[in-house]
């Protein structure tokens, strides 16, 4: 026990989180150019530590943002957080005009680490790394012209009305009081029940007419003939030239790869991810649209449909538009070391984590 308690000391844990968000935010400000002192809205979401000072005061205090700086802290919200703190974001710049909104993303592994033996919650530290994104919003007309993306709609799905979804991911004490993350059995049926009612409320806003129509009348059909008529899928792929879906694991991106008849070529950067990155909870969405823009297939007025998975149980997905077509060769991110290696080979497997 000794060892354990050292490993998810405190002072490492803070250790752990400030290089991760530092140096996402220094290599955020060293692209923008903007001046700290012009950040008016700061959101940082970290699921399982939340240390007090919070990490979000920790970042005013590093880069010593202004005093009425709107500061909020996001925990335990899981690995679709990054979305959640993105829409909380959105809606203060409607009412707060000409300012910026500083988003950091982050998951703490040495916080988070399980040190007991139980297998459903051994999962986690074999699948989970640390992670970190920030990530810049404007509502400054001037800014559009130097700006990547424009954010179109944001949909958010929480399913933790229903017992089985709100225990589906769930931090608890082991029979031994060692404390951790079990996965539960109902965990794949709570995340897709959560990814259909999204997918259903964001179709109609994305979708073409035929494809709504098609929907509306199977699901007709079904009610009239008692479910005997397949449910039809709408088609996605003409919404969106691109996906960025939480890779929770390889097993729950092949069931999502099948569910929304996707090809190998638009779940490449979600696989990629998982393999090079680990889930990276709350910021693994922006390592696969880093991934794209070094690739080189961000092209203006494409359209990129993020998809986050997480505790609750929930779903939020998120819908940019390309304002200009990204150089990869003018990029800088994780990826651009390594990024003409990509794709690799990854062999599927029939057991599903998140």
């Amino acid at each position: 026990m000794q060892g354990s308690l050292k490993f998810n000391s405190l002072k490492e844990a803070r250790e752990e989180s400030e290089e991760v968000i530092f140096g996402a935010i220094d290599e955020l400000l060293a692209k923008t150019g903007i001046d700290p002192l012009d950040i008016g809205i700061l959101v940082v979401n970290c699921t399982v530590f939340c240390p007090m000072p919070s990490l979000s005061a920790a970042v005013v205090n590093r880069y010593k943002l202004r005093e009425d700086i709107l500061s909020f802290n996001l925990g335990g919200m899981g690995c679709s957080a990054g979305l959640i703190s993105i829409d909380l974001a959105e809606h203060l710049l409607q009412v707060h005009p000409n300012t910026y909104a500083l988003v950091v993303s982050t998951e703490n592994i040495t916080y988070g680490s399980y040190c007991g033996n139980n297998r459903s919650m051994i999962v986690s530290n074999c699948l989970f790394r640390v992670g970190g994104s920030a990530v810049l919003l404007s509502n400054l007309p001037s800014d559009r012209h130097s700006s990547k993306y424009e954010l179109v709609h944001l949909l958010r799905t929480h399913e933790a009305a229903n017992d089985k979804s709100y225990k589906a991911i769930y931090q608890q004490d082991d029979e031994d009081g060692i404390t951790g993350v079990a996965l539960s059995k109902d965990l794949v049926v709570a995340a897709g029940e959560a990814l259909k009612k999204n997918l259903s409320a964001l179709g109609p806003l994305v979708l073409p007419l035929s494809e709504q129509l098609r929907f509306l009348a199977t699901s007709i059909a079904r009610k009239v003939f008692k479910k005997k008529v397949k449910q039809y899928i709408p088609n996605f792929k003409l919404a969106f030239e691109h996906f960025c879906i939480h890779p929770g694991g390889r097993a729950v991106l092949d069931q999502l790869q099948k569910s929304l008849d996707l090809s190998d070529w638009l779940l490449e950067p979600s696989r990629m991810t998982l393999y090079r990155f680990g889930n990276t909870s709350s910021s693994s969405l922006w390592y696969e649209l880093a991934y794209l823009e070094g690739k080189g297939r961000i092209k203006k007025k494409d359209r990129i449909c993020q998809i986050g998975l997480g505790s609750g149980f929930k779903c939020n997905s998120a819908v940019w538009r390309a304002l200009r077509t990204i150089n990869p060769v003018t990029e800088t991110n994780p990826w651009m070391d390594e990024i003409n290696d990509f794709p690799v080979n990854v062999p599927k497997v029939d057991t599903v984590h998140f």
